[in-house]
């Protein structure tokens, strides 16, 4: 619970139920955790799943000083960073990220990862992602890939064309 609120304050979305409170419903749409931040996290190929339980702690600690610095009054019926308000779980995050704070580079690694599940799905097959609706790359706009197996893009993605097809590029769009 508590890292899927750390995800939603990275990538907010809106509540998957109504009393959803690791989701704070600070956006419309889904977001992080719709997107499966839980499930890269926990995946081996991200190498923090073993200090997943610590970072847990680290964070709901983190959230109690910050409670406690701004006067605020936890509900003791969820995890510490979850009974933050959203704005509250924004400035502690800030805080937790910002230059010469000494854990940064673990906060911001988990927000990195926060960012890629739901931009790319990096947890999941391309092609399955796209067929399932992935709400980040549904967002970007991805689709198959032609029936030939390859990926074209029918505009250009900054409105223009950047640059010519290089003469020798083959027709697989292999460079020669």
């Amino acid at each position: 619970m508590t890292i899927e609120a750390f995800a939603d304050t990275i990538v907010p979305g809106e509540k998957r139920w109504p009393g959803d409170r690791a989701v704070a419903g600070a956006s419309a749409g889904p977001g992080a955790v719709a997107a499966g931040a839980l499930e890269l996290l926990e995946w081996s190929a991200t190498g923090v799943v073993d200090g997943l339980d610590e970072l847990t702690r680290m964070l709901n600690d983190q959230a109690r000083a910050h409670a406690g610095w701004r006067g605020l009054s936890l509900d003791p019926a969820v995890p510490p960073f979850v009974a933050l308000p959203f704005g509250e779980r924004t400035a502690l995050i800030q805080a937790l990220i910002s230059p010469g704070h000494p854990e940064k580079d673990v906060w911001v690694s988990l927000a990195l990862f926060s960012n890629m599940a739901f931009d790319t799905g990096a947890h999941m097959n391309t092609l399955d992602a796209i067929a399932e609706g992935h709400p980040g790359i549904k967002a970007l706009g991805l689709f198959m890939p032609d029936a030939d197996g390859l990926w074209r893009f029918p505009r250009y993605g900054y409105g223009r064309q950047l640059a010519e097809l290089h003469p020798h590029t083959t027709p697989s769009g292999s460079p020669a």
